[in-house]
């Protein structure tokens, strides 16, 4: 298990670990004065042997290091706002899967309606969900989840990426195959834009094309708006990342 310090918490022999994970490391793990940890700041990853364990805090010294590069892949899920559960599954998985950021988006068909003090709430909660996903697959650094954005917000955003595709139940020719066939580069920067338990509504296709999104068929099965992220997400880490 990677457990995760703020940078100022690294000097350069030693490493100070606060929060809740000192009482996971002594309590639940049971590790003692002498284990070596996972520890990883700022894509830093080191071994860290315990020296001092106190209520507070755990003091470990450096034994090595290494900075692991990231994907050459980075995916941002656009994904339509669901329900708790669902968007829980695909924060986990697509962390799972090295997926770089999860962003929910307001759309016309979501069942899920939220004001502004239950966006703060979710989003710390859907934080946390990522960083204890992060933890447990190895993972060395922590799948984003900033805010909810608007449909709006999203559109003006397509323009960051190298590649907008869009999981549309209608589309019947273009294939995502047939997508990631075309592209050949080093290094990509992908969206990919999911609609909420209702589906995507139509006028909002058009829109997203219009933005130079590219809609994709994902097979002859429609698929859960759970599903279609995970699936979509393992195919292109296959396909492209090296």
């Amino acid at each position: 298990m990677n457990f995760f310090v703020q940078k100022e918490y690294v000097n350069d022999n030693q490493i100070i670990i606060k929060g809740s994970d000192v009482n996971h490391i002594k309590n639940v793990l049971r590790h003692t004065i002498g284990d070596v940890l996972d520890v990883v700041s700022d894509n830093i990853k080191y071994s860290a042997k315990i020296v001092e364990m106190d209520s507070d805090f755990i003091r470990c010294e450096i034994v090595d290091a290494y900075k692991e590069e990231l994907s050459n892949v980075r995916i941002t899920i656009f994904q339509g706002l669901a329900k708790a559960d669902k968007i829980e599954y695909i924060i986990q998985k697509c962390t799972e899967l090295g997926v770089y950021e999860i962003a929910p988006v307001e759309m016309k068909r979501c069942v899920v309606k939220l004001d502004s003090k239950d966006k703060i709430k979710k989003i710390e909660r859907w934080k946390k969900i990522a960083e204890v996903a992060a933890k447990q697959s190895l993972r060395n650094d922590i799948l984003k989840v900033e805010k909810i954005y608007s449909f709006e917000d999203m559109k003006n955003c397509l323009k960051n990426y190298d590649y907008a595709i869009l999981a549309y139940e209608k589309e019947e020719k273009i294939t995502l195959k047939s997508i990631l066939k075309k592209i050949d580069c080093d290094s990509v920067n992908i969206a990919v834009i999911i609609g909420p338990e209702g589906g995507i509504d139509d006028n909002e296709v058009y829109e997203l094309i219009a933005q130079g999104a590219k809609s994709v068929t994902l097979g002859k099965r429609i698929l859960r708006t759970e599903t279609a992220p995970v699936a979509m997400s393992a195919i292109i880490m296959y396909e492209l990342e090296s």
